[in-house]
């Protein structure tokens, strides 16, 4: 080597200005190599760091393409952290770039310009940690690009819309909603599935339970496309249906959307929901319980918005045990960190939560220059129940569902009984061969679609993924699992699917991916085979098809998600 990078044309190797358009469209060969070898570290602070210096190697270079595609990869990685309030800096250099150099971009990534741009936006509502001033920056230029009319337009609205309420600015949080009421999102609003709900949050926020339940109901049809369904409408309407007076439909909608949530990580900003149902629906066993099982995760919340809700619901529940008598119940809260594991009654526990909900609020309105978040926190913690409990649904996973007798539940209703726990969870623990019958049952208790050919193969599709479960082997003991995704590649991008699947099954444990030729295509499926030789039972199969169908979509969403 001579000390002077070589340089090798990339996908896009073209550029509007040409003065500067050879260099901005070529890629360091030396870069380009980094750059892989940063994507193939596991998902770990390491590969951000690499990243990073990936992205700072191009800009002092002049590699432009080798900078804007460190930054896409930086992105997707902050994102999968869960870390949206890093996005910010990326995305506006990628933005720069793109300006100067507009020809520059494959055509995807123009199209995901703008969904990163939104994600950044949603930033500012999840931790404190955004500059305001910054992000309406941010969304000032997203709305330049849309325009008025543009197909996103309603997507700029609700962003306009949850931010003036995110800082308590009700009325231009109504006139932006009326932009974004009844309008389907455009290419960078996300899920058009889960929009309903966001909707009926906001209204329920404002106090108009009718509205909110309203707007789920006339959410069903998009709601069928989207994997978060139905347990997201569900848990939205937990507290409108409370207050409407329909509290065994709550009790209903809570059970079944619980039974997802509670191991879902992506799941924990609606826990605040179900702790609150809990609370107020006059659950206070079961909302004790759930507390007890999902504190863990508030050592990891997905956002500091999301741990106060949770802090606050969670204070909320021990202020009425409290009150109810139940205040030297204890608690365990695990180790983390250099925290040692302790024993807490419900009253200390409660406590340290509403500490922890008022702090973080606190930051909030200390950057919104606003005491709107501290209010309403102090509003969920003045809160109490408005009619008597009614009982609780049996729950599918009675075995070791929050509120049984070893945590000491809610009992009453269908749950009552030790005797009828005990009939209800044996069958979920029996072990016995895997049938198609058992895979069928397991989709029903989950909700889902599918259909099942002349073969006894279940075939369903989860967002991008088109997922079949079959029984092979020689007693048809293996359960085997197949997801493909929707998107397909020309035959000319073979070298990069390869190289896709590679760094996938480096990176992840499942599903097994692989590419294939199917005529003028590539299809991109992944496997997943379970030896089940000494048999199954129903709540262990249940484990595995979850696991299956959220690897399978999320690699098919990966799929998707190439240039």
């Amino acid at each position: 080597m001579t000390g002077r990078e070589e340089t090798t044309g990339s996908r896009t190797d073209r550029a509007d200005d040409p003065s500067d358009g050879r260099v901005a469209g070529q890629s360091s060969a030396a870069l380009v190599a980094a750059l892989a070898d940063a994507r193939d570290l596991p998902d770990a602070p390491g590969r951000l760091v690499a990243l990073e210096r990936v992205a700072e190697r191009a800009d002092a270079t002049g590699d432009v393409r080798s900078a804007i595609d460190a930054r896409f990869a930086l992105i997707e990685a902050y994102l999968l952290h869960g870390e949206r309030w890093r996005l910010i800096e990326p995305l506006r250099r990628c933005r720069a770039a793109a300006d100067r150099w507009p020809a520059l971009l494959t055509d995807a990534e123009t199209e995901l310009l703008p969904r990163y741009q939104r994600y950044a936006v949603e930033a500012l509502l999840g931790t404190p940690r955004v500059g305001l001033d910054q992000t309406r920056l941010l969304l000032d230029d997203l709305a330049h690009r849309v325009g008025a009319d543009g197909p996103d337009a309603p997507t700029v609205a609700e962003l306009r819309c949850r931010v003036a309420d995110h800082l308590g600015d009700e009325p231009t949080a109504r006139h932006f909603y009326q932009g974004w009421a009844g309008a389907r999102p455009g290419p960078a609003g996300g899920c058009p599935g889960c929009a309903p709900a966001r909707r009926a949050e906001l209204l329920a926020g404002w106090g108009e339970w009718q509205a909110a339940r309203t707007e789920l109901e006339a959410a069903d049809t998009e709601a069928q496309e989207c994997t978060d369904q139905p347990e997201r409408a569900l848990v939205a309407g937990l507290l409108p249906l409370l207050r409407v007076g329909e509290p065994e439909q709550a009790a209903a909608a809570h059970v079944r959307a619980y039974r997802r949530h509670r191991h879902e990580r992506s799941a924990f900003p609606y826990l605040a929901t179900h702790l609150r149902f809990c609370a107020l629906g006059g659950h206070l066993e079961r909302g004790l319980a759930i507390l007890t099982e999902q504190l863990p995760r508030l050592d990891r919340p997905t956002d500091d918005l999301a741990a106060m809700e949770f802090a606050a619901a969670g204070a909320l529940v021990c202020a009425l045990a409290d009150e109810a008598g139940l205040g030297d119940r204890t608690v365990h809260r695990p180790a983390y960190a250099e925290r040692p594991a302790t024993e807490l009654d419900v009253a200390t526990l409660g406590a340290l939560l509403l500490g922890l909900a008022t702090d973080l609020a606190g930051s909030f309105d200390a950057r919104n220059g606003t005491g709107h978040q501290s209010g309403r926190m102090a509003a969920w913690l003045a809160e109490r129940p408005s009619a008597a409990a009614v009982p609780l649904p049996a729950d599918d996973e009675a075995d070791d569902a929050p509120g049984g007798d070893e945590a000491g539940g809610d009992r009453s209703g269908p749950e009552a009984g030790a005797a009828d726990a005990g009939a209800d969870a044996a069958p979920e623990r029996e072990v016995m061969a895997l049938t198609v019958d058992m895979i069928t049952s397991t989709l029903d208790r989950r909700g889902d679609r599918y259909l099942v050919d002349d073969g006894g193969t279940v075939v369903g599709r989860w967002g991008a993924a088109v997922i079949q479960f079959r029984r092979a082997g020689e007693r048809g003991e293996v359960l085997h699992t197949r997801a493909m995704a929707a998107r397909r590649l020309p035959t000319a991008r073979r070298a990069e699917a390869y190289a896709f699947c590679n760094a996938w099954n480096h990176d992840r444990l499942l599903p097994k991916a692989y590419a294939h030729d199917l005529d003028a295509e590539i299809v991109l499926a992944g496997d997943v085979a379970t030896d089940l030789t000494h048999g199954v039972a129903p709540a262990q199969l249940l484990v595995l098809v979850d696991a299956a169908i959220a690897t399978g979509v999320a690699y098919a969403e990966a799929v998707a998600d190439l240039p």
